[in-house]
């Protein structure tokens, strides 16, 4: 039948994607109240060790199952696609990990915060992890081609669309008539609010030992991905 392609996989990672949206966004949305009741830098681990394995799971089951369902289009023996698959998601890296230069906050060693800035990765976008998601997605539907990775691409992309909602949501809350001078000065939509004038592009401002840090993590992943994608399949889901 016409439905036979829609196989229970893709039910899965919407409710995967599903459970991880309620749990990141809902204890963001709880880190204030959490916070006051039992530390900044203790809520930071709770978060961390209900986050992180939703995460590992969802990868996992979308590694193991990116080619089901559905063989939308089929690119892959173009020969400038991969090459520019891979560019895409270069790039989609040094948009998704400016939030962890604060290393030591990353790990609750010192006090975890929210900041309010606009300088670097700012500039371009004031939601770096929605421009870089929905550049992967991107990518990596144009490479796989299947209505499972589609559907997991439009459950993220919706997901962090809502972040972005979310988090101006909080800022304000936290930073009142601050953030919306900010918000005045910044864009959602990269390279809008340079194009508005109310940026400028600071490449000295990108000249840092993290950005080097990630650059080498993306070459780091580029030599494992083949090492990923084996240890993912021995994962019996």
């Amino acid at each position: 039948m016409f439905y036979e392609w829609l196989t229970p996989s893709h039910w899965v990672i919407l409710g995967l994607l599903l459970i991880f949206a309620i749990a990141h966004s809902g204890l963001a949305a709880l880190r204030p109240w959490g916070e006051a009741k039992i530390g900044h830098r203790l809520y930071r681990v709770l978060f961390a060790l209900v986050s992180l394995p939703l995460a590992v799971v969802l990868i996992v089951y979308f590694f193991n199952h990116r080619y089901d369902g559905l063989q939308l289009w089929q690119v892959q023996g173009v020969p400038a696609v991969q090459p520019a698959v891979w560019v895409l998601s270069a790039i989609s890296f040094l948009f998704l990990y400016p939030s962890t230069f604060n290393l030591l906050e990353i790990a609750a060693i010192q006090k975890p915060e929210v900041h309010l800035h606009e300088t670097g990765i700012i500039r371009i976008t004031r939601h770096p992890q929605m421009v870089g998601q929905v550049i992967w997605c991107v990518a990596h539907t144009l490479w796989l081609g299947t209505s499972f990775t589609l559907l997991t691409s439009v459950g993220l992309v919706l997901h962090h669309f809502f972040a972005v909602w979310h988090g101006d949501r909080r800022m304000r809350a936290k930073y009142g008539e601050a953030f919306d001078r900010l918000k005045a000065r910044t864009s959602v939509v990269p390279f809008l609010a340079i194009a508005r004038g109310d940026q400028t592009l600071e490449l000295g401002e990108f000249f840092r030992w993290a950005y080097l840090g990630v650059a080498i993590f993306i070459l780091l992943l580029w030599q494992a991905h083949p090492l990923l994608i084996r240890a993912t399949s021995n994962v019996p889901w």
